[in-house]
């Protein structure tokens, strides 16, 4: 479903005077993203930065959720193939999406945002226990709400994640995003020929292997016509572009 708000605001030069085609959005972000041009961590002009376009969305009515994963800081995957046992690797993985959840829920609130974190692994002292109703009520008060430490399970990515929340909040649209401008046949770091698409079915991607997310999260969002559009993050103003409606990156839907 699609609903459309008509307000102006300018944020950081860019016309936002447009017909927002989505009330209710997912944004995933990957850990690397919170990096910036830094090697490891959080870059604060980063974090400050992507806070300041999810502000301009959030004046305009839109409700929005975030999934913010944690390989700045700890990827489970690798230590788990360097052989440390899976679970225990997949859990630091997830208490480090908190971690990444807490930054920018303070980014988000030096910028007069009200921000909730509800995580899926119960840390009452830092952030709220998820719980689905709870957090459509956030989203409906127009509170940025974060979904830290994945789905609480090991062996789930934090793009399953992502594509588990955007279905139970019931997600106009779930966006992705990348360092690079959408998504493509091959690698365009390594093949300069690499082809981009525009738009794409989910079995699509899963047949050609695309790796637009593992299969298990865009299975999720096929089953629950959950549609995403794919980006650059780095592009600024494309967030907002996304949201209304504009042909950005790659749009992948059900088909």
């Amino acid at each position: 479903m699609s609903f459309f708000l008509s307000k102006t605001l300018i944020h950081d030069g860019v016309d936002m005077t447009k017909d927002l085609a989505y009330k209710r959005v997912l944004l995933k972000l990957s850990g690397e993203a919170l990096m910036g041009d830094a090697d490891y961590g959080i870059e604060p002009a980063m974090i400050a930065r992507i806070a300041g376009e999810i502000k301009a969305l959030n004046g305009l009515g839109v409700e929005i959720a975030l999934v913010i994963g944690g390989g700045n800081i700890f990827r489970g995957a690798g230590l788990a193939e360097a052989g440390m046992d899976r679970v225990a690797a997949d859990q630091m993985g997830m208490l480090a999406t908190v971690i990444n959840s807490l930054s920018m829920q303070d980014a988000l609130e030096q910028q007069g945002i009200f921000t909730r974190v509800m995580s899926a692994l119960p840390i009452n002292s830092v952030c709220e226990d998820y719980i689905r109703r709870r957090a459509v009520r956030h989203l409906e008060k127009g509170r940025v709400t974060i979904f830290a430490a994945g789905t609480g399970n090991p062996y789930f990515t934090t793009d399953s994640a992502a594509a588990l929340r955007a279905s139970e909040i019931n997600a106009d649209l779930m966006i992705k995003a990348t360092k690079v401008d959408g998504v493509y046949d091959s690698d365009p770091k390594q093949n300069p020929d690499a082809v981009m698409y525009k738009t794409l079915t989910y079995d699509e991607a899963i047949v050609k292997k695309l790796n637009v997310m593992d299969a298990t999260a865009m299975v999720l969002c096929r089953d629950n016509n959950i549609p995403m559009r794919v980006f650059n993050l780095y592009q600024e103003g494309d967030l907002a572009k996304v949201v209304a409606g504009e042909d950005v990156g790659t749009y992948v839907e059900r088909g």
